[in-house]
């Protein structure tokens, strides 16, 4: 399992008229997680698109418990629980110190720069196979 946790506090745009984080804004941190831990996972998105492949979301879910609102400072805790072959499964917590706010999960497979599914780089399956 590779877990990352990341910190964001909610701006005001992130609101809706009730002042509760609109729902749309969970797959923007979702996003920001997942970028944070292939970094940690020393197999940064950016480098895998400049090597032309691409990682798609084919699958999103959310599951809201709490609102989160403007000014709170939350923790998204993005894990990959199995080791990805040619799809990764990733899924998240939100928090608000130990209240579980929110969960979810992505599902990414690995495509070309023209959207054809191929075999993940090397280097990535092998710092993977490290990792688990």
């Amino acid at each position: 399992m590779i877990e990352s946790t990341s910190q964001v506090r909610v701006r005001y745009a992130e609101t809706d008229k009730m002042g509760v984080v609109y729902h749309s804004n969970y797959f923007i941190w979702f996003e920001a997680g997942r970028v944070l831990l292939l970094d940690e996972c020393d197999c940064p998105y950016r480098e895998l698109e400049e090597q032309g492949y691409m990682l798609p979301v084919l699958e999103c879910s959310a599951k809201f418990y709490r609102p989160a609102r403007f000014d709170d400072n939350i923790t998204i805790v993005t894990t990959i629980v199995e080791r990805p072959l040619l799809r990764i499964r990733i899924t998240y917590k939100v928090l608000r110190g130990e209240e579980l706010l929110a969960e979810g999960a992505t599902l990414h497979a690995f495509v070309s720069t023209d959207g054809q599914p191929i075999k993940p780089p090397a280097d990535f399956v092998d710092k993977m196979r490290k990792l688990f």
